[in-house]
This record gives structure tokens, C-alpha cells and sequence, in this order.
């Protein structure tokens, strides 16, 4: 897609997202910093705002977002860089950028992750893609891209079945990756799925943990195996989840206790502690473990027990990010629903805590969100968040009064926004909550969530018209015989 100024804004949904109930998205604070042309205050300009009518306000809004948006020239990954230079700096230095979607499964979502992370790793030295998927997954995925059997395509069915991200967009990523590695052997990147497993943890992980211990611990491993022995191998929590809730409890507990044999050995010496660098990694996967067990406790007939999974699942998910990145060293762009890598959510009784607040809090400025919007288009979704097939739906354009409405009149198609150095009038607008477009496992039109743009993300991408991802091509059967 090429720049160009538009005539009209789009209208678009609510969907609820998460793996048992939907995802939020988030807000968060994000002070203005002072501009080289004399802002007024906030009061000042709220005060000349308010003495205009509807369509001046909104015309002296858009004039003061036009000052400080930056034109994107395409989402086409294999594109010209130097309209993302903008992005870059508004990201500095930070050492984990979070990488929202307004919805699970639109192409120019998808597409545009990858262009931003391979400008990050050219341009910047970041080194992991995460992504809102799980643990042992990630895994996997990273196996090939460290030169493992297999091709881009066969990867994504194995590793991404049943998700939004089982897209030809992600085969591209993942190819461009391994190429990546191909040619830089000196500058590897790697994949990380930062969730719990879902839909599946696998039997691969509970063997990594088993044959560690068998190794480093041998006097441990009966009582390992026992309690692996009731959990292995978790192929589908969705089918887990109609399990009584008793039954889920006493496996919880067996995942902990099997944790903790774990952690026990690691000691007290830092991170790594008895075992060194391998055992650490020995730890996390058993972590893992636990948490999706324990996160598979929640009654979904309960919301308070609902509210509680959802809290440690964001906590999980930042946990995981942050055992990473100080593990490796790596800078990391982390994929994601806006809900997860913002700092507020718009369903507070459900999502109280997301994982952007937590990485905020614990990294501070090192930690950098990015949201996206978006005027019009398809994406996919279910019927159900438990059951059911990702379809395309459609939707019109944003309506006035719509955050996306006044964002697309500015005059790029496409653009960036950094959203902590808006002039004031743009300030005044961002900090306020308007309907706004949240797609994710499930859609429900009306009524929209509401968000404070200035507070949900330190930086806006905003694009004009997205279109449903691409369903993977079938793979190629060799003729029998």
C-alpha cells in the first residue's frame, strides 16, 4: 500500500478474545512531552475545544494528529524500510516492544509484524520474535529455525493448528527467519511462544523435564514420573476444560509439586543455580507446566474464578517474557492482542492485570507498546472461544464518534503515532475514552468497548483497511508407491 490522503474514515467491532473468554484491550499512562511549537495547556485547549462545534473539534484534532503522524508506505514485509526509521526511534532503546493486533487474523496485521521485526533486527539488534502462543510451541518452531528438519509451512500446521496465526503470513515470517539464520550466523534470531499450552502443551516438553532429571537428578526421577505420569500428554484443553473442576485441581497440584521438585534443585546461586544453563532452561519448561495446569483450574461457570485464570494467565505470559529476555540477553518483539501487550484493560472485571502492565512495571522504559487501529476490513473469528472454526467477518466503516473515525481522516492512509509526544489538542482527544474497534476469539458488534488511545499504548499504528489472513496452502503428498 502506498500513502495517500483518504476522503472518509471506517466503522468497525467488539470481539472478545483470550483462550476461554475474550481479550481486552488495554490503557495505559503516557505523559506529553513538551512539542517545539507553543502548545497550549491541556485546560487551554480543552477550554478552546469545547467553544467549537462537533466539526471543528474534530478538524483541530485531526490538524494536531497530522503534525505528528508519520506516513507508512506499505505493510509489505519484503518493502522499503525507510518510512519505519520513524518507528524506530519512537521505540529508542527499549529492550522488549510489545506488538498489538486489533484483531486475531488480519493480513496487514500480520504482515506488518513481520516488516517491523525484521527493520528491528536490521536495524536495531533485536533477536527474539515472541508470540502470544504456547510455550512448548515456540519451541519447536525455534528447533528449525536453528537449522531442525522440516520447511516453513510444514512448521506452522504442526505448530500453530487451530490457532489465528496458522496463516501463510506466519510461513512467511517463518521462512524469512530461518533465511535469516542461514545468512548471519553470527546474528541468530529465535522464536518464543510466551503463553500457556494452549491449545496443547505436547509430550516433547514433560520429556525435555524427564530426561534432565534423569541426567542431573536421578534420586528424583520416580517421583517425577509419577506425577507426570496423570498429566502427560495435555493435547487439547479446550476438550480438558469439561473435566470436573476437582479432578483439574488435583492435577494442579501434582504439576506444582512436580515444579518444585524441579526448582529445588536449581539452588540458590542466581539464576541458573546447581545444573548451570541447562538445568535453568529445565526449570522454565516445568514452570510452564504449572502454570497451564494451574490456569486450568478456572470454572467457567464462576466469573470470579474466571477473573482469577485471566490474571495469572497475563502474569504467566510476563513472566515468561521476562524470564527470557534476562536469561538471554535478547531484544525481543512481543506479538500479541492489543489487550495483552497494553497496560489497562477495557474488561477490567475480567482482565485486572495485563501482561503490559506487568512488563511495564518491571522494566520500566525498557518496555515499549505498540497498538494498532484500523478504519474498515475483515478479519477472523469464531462462534465460540471453546469450539469452532476461524471464518472471516466484515465490517463497515467507524462511524463518528469513533476513535478510527477521526484517526482516518488524517491524511496518510496509513501512519505511526507516537502518542507521548501528541500536541495538546491531539492530547486532549487521546486521553479521553471513545467506541472503539476489539476483535478477538469471538465478535459481538454492540456494544463497543470504550479506550483512552493515549493511555492504551505509548505508540498507534493506525491503518486504513485490513483484510483477512490467508488460509495456509495445502501441503504437497509425494505420489503412493
Amino acid at each position: 500500500m502506498h500513502g495517500y490522503r483518504k476522503r472518509t474514515g471506517r466503522r468497525g467491532l467488539l470481539a472478545l478474545t483470550g483462550v476461554v473468554t475474550a481479550t481486552a484491550l488495554a490503557t495505559t499512562t503516557a505523559s506529553a512531552t513538551p512539542t517545539a511549537w507553543a502548545a497550549p495547556t491541556a485546560p487551554a485547549t480543552s477550554a478552546v475545544l469545547a467553544g467549537l462545534g462537533a466539526a471543528g473539534r474534530e478538524a483541530a484534532v485531526v490538524r494536531s494528529l497530522e503534525r505528528v503522524a508519520h506516513p507508512l508506505r506499505s505493510t509489505d514485509p519484503a518493502g522499503p524500510t525507510a518510512d519505519l526509521r520513524a518507528l524506530s526511534g519512537m521505540v529508542g532503546d527499549a529492550k522488549v516492544v510489545g506488538l498489538g493486533e486489533a484483531t486475531h487474523g488480519s493480513h496487514e496485521f500480520f504482515a506488518m509484524k513481520e516488516r517491523v521485526f525484521r527493520h528491528l533486527v536490521e536495524e536495531r539488534g533485536f533477536t527474539t520474535f515472541a508470540l502470544e502462543m504456547s510455550w512448548s510451541a515456540g519451541l519447536r518452531i525455534d528447533e528449525y529455525l536453528q537449522g531442525g528438519p522440516g520447511d516453513p509451512r510444514q512448521i506452522a500446521e504442526a505448530t500453530l493448528a487451530g490457532s489465528p496465526w496458522e496463516r501463510e503470513e506466519f510461513v512467511s515470517l517463518i521462512g524469512w527467519m530461518r533465511e535469516h539464520n542461514r545468512r548471519h550466523p553470527d546474528h541468530r534470531v529465535h522464536f518464543m511462544g510466551d503463553d500457556l499450552g494452549a491449545p496443547k502443551l505436547g509430550d516433547p516438553v514433560f520429556e525435555r523435564v524427564l530426561s534432565s532429571v534423569r541426567e542431573t537428578r536421578p534420586e528424583a526421577l520416580p517421583r517425577l514420573t509419577e506425577l507426570y505420569s496423570r498429566l502427560r500428554p495435555f493435547d487439547d484443553v479446550f476438550a480438558y476444560l469439561r473435566k470436573p473442576v476437582a479432578e483439574r485441581r488435583e492435577n494442579a497440584a501434582r504439576a506444582q509439586e512436580a515444579f518444585d521438585l524441579v526448582a529445588g534443585h536449581q539452588g540458590t546461586d542466581g539464576e541458573d543455580g546447581e545444573g548451570g544453563d541447562d538445568y535453568a532452561w529445565t526449570v522454565q519448561h516445568a514452570r510452564n507446566i504449572a502454570q497451564t495446569f494451574a490456569f486450568a483450574t478456572v470454572d467457567l461457570t464462576d466469573p470470579a474464578s474466571v477473573t482469577t485464570a485471566e490474571r495469572l494467565r497475563d502474569q504467566a505470559m510476563a513472566d515468561n517474557v521476562l524470564w527470557w529476555q534476562r536469561h538471554t540477553g535478547h531484544k525481543m518483539l512481543l506479538s500479541a492482542h492489543n489487550g495483552h501487550i497494553g497496560y489497562l484493560s477495557t474488561h477490567p472485571d475480567t482482565y485486572p492485570r495485563t501482561q503490559g502492565a506487568v512488563l511495564r512495571d518491571r522494566l520500566g522504559r525498557d518496555y515499549t507498546a505498540i497498538g494498532f487501529s484500523f478504519a474498515a476490513g475483515s478479519f477472523l473469528t469464531k462462534d465460540t472461544s471453546l469450539d469452532g472454526d476461524w471464518k472471516p467477518v466484515t465490517v463497515p466503516a467507524a462511524r463518528p464518534g469513533m476513535n478510527e473515525h477521526t484517526l482516518d481522516r488524517v491524511r496518510y492512509r496509513d501512519f505511526s503515532l507516537d502518542l507521548r509526544t501528541a500536541p495538546a489538542a491531539a492530547r486532549a482527544w487521546l486521553d479521553r475514552a471513545r467506541p472503539v474497534y476489539d476483535a478477538g476469539s469471538t465478535f459481538t458488534p454492540d456494544p463497543l468497548p470504550t479506550l483512552a488511545l493515549g493511555r492504551a499504548y505509548d505508540i498507534l499504528i493506525h491503518l486504513h483497511r485490513v483484510r483477512a489472513a490467508d488460509e495456509l496452502e495445502p501441503l504437497p503428498y509425494e505420489p503412493a508407491g
